[in-house]
């Protein structure tokens, strides 16, 4: 009998969360697993805002090693936090069952967004996407995994509310119910879908990972990705994209904000099915001859 699959997973509960559905799917398919917690850069500085930490896959790095290093035979994340390069030799196993890929707003009293007000958020594109709804608001940084976040939101008064990833919230089953579910916002490339790495030449680990890839989800959110690599942004930069399989069409919206708001490139496209390999680029080439291009490259100074 092959001995049980190792997979590594960072050590918040929404990330153990994660770890333990696809070990769960692929106990289901007859593989067994056990999870190895992995202390990760991103979990261990929560002052510092991500985009001013200068480490590409913040979240992805520490796993990344332990895979190379043959300490784990897989790796789990949040696929929005992985960088559009994989590592040499590292390769992508499965990508599971997506959820909701929507923000929510979580307010505190009586919200009225007519006044200045203070939101907080750890996120740039979602401050650019904020300021731009909301020009008149403030927004502020904020850090930590979901339970941190929601404390700080509640003993921190002059904030009127925060933003949080839906999907998060319902997977720690702490989605209140006054949250407001922001669908004119768009979502990160690949929020709310779980992947799971492995080696290239581990066998064992790529044959499980197989059995529990989702074709349909893993289409959509490739051209995401292929759009957040067009624009050559990293997991912080303000750019949104969504894709979406309707009625055998891929529907794509793709937008870039600047970090005040007051600059937005917006984009969106319908293909057949059978021709989106090109779609999340194309996209993207629309938004920089749009003026993107400029906003990308001052951006590529700040961040």
């Amino acid at each position: 009998m092959a001995k049980p699959l190792i997979i590594g997973t960072r050590d918040s509960q929404l990330a153990l969360w994660q770890a333990k559905t696809i070990q769960q799917q692929l106990a289901k398919k007859g593989y067994p697993a056990e999870l190895k917690k992995v202390k990760s850069t991103g979990d261990l500085d929560l002052d510092q805002p991500l985009y001013e930490m200068g480490i590409t896959g913040i979240f992805t790095k520490t796993l990344d090693v332990a895979l190379i290093n043959d300490e784990i035979d897989i790796a789990v994340h949040s696929m929005k936090d992985v960088p559009t390069q994989l590592p040499k030799t590292i390769v992508e196993g499965a990508i599971i069952e997506r959820a909701t890929p929507y923000d929510v707003l979580i307010p505190k009293d009586d919200l009225d967004t007519e006044k200045s007000v203070t939101i907080a958020t750890g996120s740039l594109r979602r401050k650019a996407q904020w300021l731009h709804q909301y020009p008149h608001h403030r927004t502020k940084n904020i850090r930590g995994n979901v339970q941190t976040r929601m404390r700080k939101l509640n003993e921190t008064k002059h904030w009127k509310g925060a933003i949080f990833a839906k999907a998060g919230l319902e997977r720690m089953q702490m989605l209140p119910d006054g949250a407001v579910v922001l669908n004119w916002m768009l979502s990160a490339p690949a929020q709310g879908a779980i992947l799971a790495v492995t080696r290239e030449h581990n066998d064992q680990a790529r044959k499980a990972l197989n059995e529990i890839h989702k074709t349909n989800v893993a289409a959509c959110v490739h051209q995401e990705r292929a759009f957040l690599r067009r624009l050559e942004g990293g997991c912080t930069a303000p750019i949104g994209a969504l894709a979406e399989l309707k009625n055998d069409e891929m529907h794509f919206h793709g937008n870039l904000t600047s970090l005040d708001g007051k600059q937005y490139f917006e984009v969106k496209r319908s293909v057949p099915v059978d021709q989106v390999d090109e779609l999340g680029k194309s996209c993207a080439d629309k938004i920089l001859m749009q003026g993107g291009d400029q906003l990308m490259k001052e951006l590529r100074q700040i961040l």
